[in-house]
């Protein structure tokens, strides 16, 4: 074997290292990206597994669904601040999504039911606190949330129990 053979397979190894670095290095980026996306899911759920959460939930679920909103707000600060904090859970949710930090499909699966009861009930005393302050952008990213997860469930109305009645675990 000649000098010039033995360069061309260096240079052809060397390709091959550099094809296999970036390779590498693709895969690791996804599996950082997964990972993060695991761990964003982790905490949107935690963030909703409070008392402060079921409460609210509790009370706005009552509700029946596009209560006027002189009507939810007769029913008193309790109800007001129930619809309050949920409300910023489901603002700073949507932003999450809209910025690809948590994936819509994880947040449909974990709250996307809950995302779009709570818009149903509250939507109109939103508008109403909009059309008041003259502000359209008062919890903007809830509604965007819940439109998003709204058209996505679209025609999917089978619940998961029976949806992957089959599934088995890998």
């Amino acid at each position: 074997m000649d000098l010039q053979t033995l360069s061309q397979l260096a240079e052809v190894f060397g390709f091959i290292a550099v094809l296999a670095a970036i390779i590498f290095g693709y895969i690791q980026i996804k599996d950082a990206q997964h990972q993060r996306n695991d761990l964003a899911a982790i905490e949107l759920v935690r963030s909703f597994q409070n008392s402060e959460f079921t409460t609210a939930f509790r009370l706005i679920h009552s509700l029946p669904e596009n209560i006027p909103a002189d009507e939810f707000e007769a029913k008193g600060t309790e109800y007001i601040d129930a619809a309050y904090a949920l409300s910023f859970d489901f603002e700073t949710t949507g932003v999450l999504v809209y910025r690809g930090v948590i994936p819509l499909a994880a947040v449909e699966q974990l709250i996307g039911g809950i995302a779009i009861t709570l818009w149903k009930r509250l939507s109109p005393w939103i508008h109403h606190a909009r059309k008041e302050q003259s502000q359209e952008q008062i919890l903007e990213w809830f509604q965007w949330l819940a439109e998003r997860l709204e058209e996505r469930s679209q025609g999917d109305t089978e619940p998961a129990f029976i949806k992957h009645k089959d599934w088995k675990p890998s």
